[in-house]
């Protein structure tokens, strides 16, 4: 999933994700090198991500 899919998501803003993602324990992989690297995310582990969010 790109950042964009992954913001979209979560309802929340691509600016978000890049500054908040990671400090919440949420791993992006980037791609590519300098300006136009693409962060993209494990499907799978946004999903376990957000049932580790979960309140009981």
């Amino acid at each position: 999933m790109d950042t964009a899919e992954v913001a979209t998501m979560l309802n929340m803003s691509v600016s978000w994700v890049y500054k908040e993602a990671a400090k919440l324990g949420l791993k992006g992989y980037k791609l590519g090198r300098g300006r136009n690297a693409k962060v993209l995310y494990k499907r799978t582990e946004v999903f376990k991500w957000l049932e580790q969010q979960k309140i009981h």
